[in-house]
């Protein structure tokens, strides 16, 4: 399928007024889909959608009849519990979040729109720890290390069921760590942009608390990520697992010393040990080849790039 075989195709988000949603439907609409949006609270203003419904995954019949309605010919599962710390906090709601709304969703897709794809966006922290140098691809075995992983890798293996049980035409995606603007301060890259912001207007003292930096991640720009999900409802293979990431790791340490870099004032780096998490996972590196071959996708923007929005979005908005 090609980019222009999206044009008068409908597409339904859940999740659509979250931090990805927005960029999604902005490129799904330019490729001339019409995208109808669900989740929680009011319409998200930031997005381009030809209908949103305000509706919680457990809604189960509400949720059948939006299926039902929309006659999606594209679903793309955003929705869920998406911060590893929280899921620290309230184990059991991210397990109903990630889990059980998964399994409601694709239970409606399999009754009311069976000829759709549906993309099930999981993690790449499912893999869980890794030795350093290595890049993890899609056959690497499950290892999460929090309730947040453990819940995402259960609704991967779920997703690969109801492709293998129910022939449903399912395809997981599995991005790595990916920030950009409007991503929420509950995360690490827009908390340390939030608080260099917060510093260079005199609202904060001139500090970027930190917790632990002795980690690597793989960090994409939301902006790439989401052209990855377009080209897995293009191009991925049904019941398929893909790699969205760049394939390159970087320290957190590297990460704030760049941040700090670009700050408008001095402002000094300073560990605070209550930000470290319970367990984490201190490398964390894709190997994107697979999705590269088969759906024609990689990562196009320079991290530095989105360091940058992902600063001046905080200005912005201190």
């Amino acid at each position: 399928m090609s980019a222009g075989e999206l044009k008068g195709r409908n597409v339904l988000v859940s999740g659509a007024g979250g931090f990805v949603g927005p960029h999604l439907a902005r490129a799904v609409v330019e490729l001339g889909a019409t995208v109808h949006g669900f989740g929680l609270g009011d319409l998200p203003r930031e997005a381009p959608l030809s209908s949103w419904r305000a509706l919680d995954l457990s809604e189960t019949d509400t949720l059948h009849d939006l299926v039902r309605r929309t006659r999606p010919d594209f679903v793309v599962h955003l929705a869920g519990q998406s911060s590893a710390a929280r899921s620290f906090e309230a184990p059991e709601e991210t397990i109903r979040v990630n889990v059980t709304g998964t399994w409601n969703l694709l239970d409606a897709v399999r009754r009311e729109a069976p000829q759709a794809r549906t993309i099930v966006v999981g993690t790449s922290e499912a893999y869980g720890p890794s030795q350093p140098g290595t890049r993890l691809d899609e056959e690497t075995p499950f290892g999460p290390v929090s309730p947040y992983a453990l819940s995402k890798a259960m609704a991967d293996q779920m997703a690969a069921t109801y492709a293998d049980v129910h022939g449903l035409d399912v395809v997981r995606a599995r991005p790595f760590a990916h920030t950009g603007p409007g991503q929420s301060s509950r995360f690490v890259l827009p908390a340390w942009a939030k608080q260099v912001a917060a510093a260079e207007v005199g609202k904060a003292e001139p500090v970027l608390r930190v917790g632990n930096l002795d980690v690597t991640r793989d960090l994409s720009d939301v902006r790439d990520i989401v052209q990855g999900y377009v080209a897995l409802m293009m191009r991925g293979a049904k019941g398929r697992a893909y790699n969205l990431c760049r394939g390159e790791g970087v320290k957190l340490d590297d990460v704030a010393q760049r941040l700090v870099s670009l700050a408008r004032v001095p402002v000094r780096i300073e560990v605070d040990p209550s930000r470290f998490r319970p367990a984490d996972v201190p490398y964390l590196v894709g190997n994107p080849t697979l999705t590269e071959r088969e759906c024609g996708w990689s990562v196009k923007i320079p991290f530095d790039d989105t360091l940058r929005d992902v600063l001046e979005d905080w200005r912005e908005r201190a």
